[in-house]
């Protein structure tokens, strides 16, 4: 069974009939030209992320496409990527999957639950109502729904030292110019319908730890190292070629 993981970044699989694919600056900084260099640019947790990473990786800029044939893959999966780009663009990416997927083939998808988010933060502003001391901590509520919505500075970035910080902003731009804001959200309710809209004959939801594609947990893709959910508050959805 051949799979691809798009926009990989640095959650890859090792297995053999998984091609990790990435337009990342830790993927292109794999190519062996660049070892010398590595250590300025990568430090601490970067840098163990980026030696972890497994060789069956491909270079390739996902906005020019998926450089594979028509029907010649039998799964494909992303996680967290679809949320980062506009509405357009998403659907066309979809689309482009439904492309190279053999029928029958599975394309799996993980985005931040809309639903979840909102569910907890209506949650928490009953729970406030009850135990007034608790409002202090409500904003880390709000920002789950709008903080990667208008972050104008890349995470990584902005845990870095204020040099490094500084030309990193200077060099790669902020969140927005490298991909890291959200551009739409997506429940089970939307994301289904959008899948069958383009052709997908079924679409399921299913758990982080659950796939129509067999020994999925072996992948280690949606769990850490300890076998935990990688992602919480994620929606899962797989839709059928």
């Amino acid at each position: 069974m051949k799979i691809l993981n798009l926009g990989c970044g640095t959650k890859t699989s090792n297995k053999l009939n998984v091609i990790n694919i990435d337009w990342s600056i830790y993927l292109r900084l794999k190519k062996k030209i660049f070892a010398p260099i590595i250590p300025f640019f990568l430090k601490g947790e970067r840098l163990g992320r980026f030696n972890s990473l497994p060789e069956n990786i491909m270079v390739h800029n996902l906005a020019k496409g998926i450089p594979f044939g028509d029907d010649s893959v039998d799964a494909v999966y992303h996680s967290h990527i679809l949320e980062h780009l506009d509405k357009d663009v998403a659907i066309k990416f979809l689309v482009e999957i439904k492309r190279v997927l053999k029928s029958g083939g599975i394309h799996r998808i993980v985005v931040p639950d809309l639903e979840k988010v909102c569910r907890n933060y209506i949650l928490h502003i009953a729970f406030c109502e009850i135990n007034p001391d608790e409002s202090n901590s409500h904003d880390i509520y709000i920002a789950r729904l709008l903080q990667q919505s208008v972050q104008k500075e890349a995470f990584g970035t902005s845990q870095q030292a204020p040099l490094r910080r500084f030309f990193e902003n200077l060099f790669l731009g902020g969140a927005r110019q490298r991909g890291e804001t959200h551009q739409w959200m997506y429940d089970r309710i939307n994301l289904k319908s959008k899948l069958l809209n383009i052709g997908y004959k079924e679409v399921y939801i299913q758990d982080y730890n659950t796939s129509l594609i067999p020994d999925w947990n072996e992948y280690a893709l949606d769990i850490d190292d300890k076998g935990n959910q990688y992602k919480p508050e994620s929606l899962y959805v797989e839709a059928l070629k």
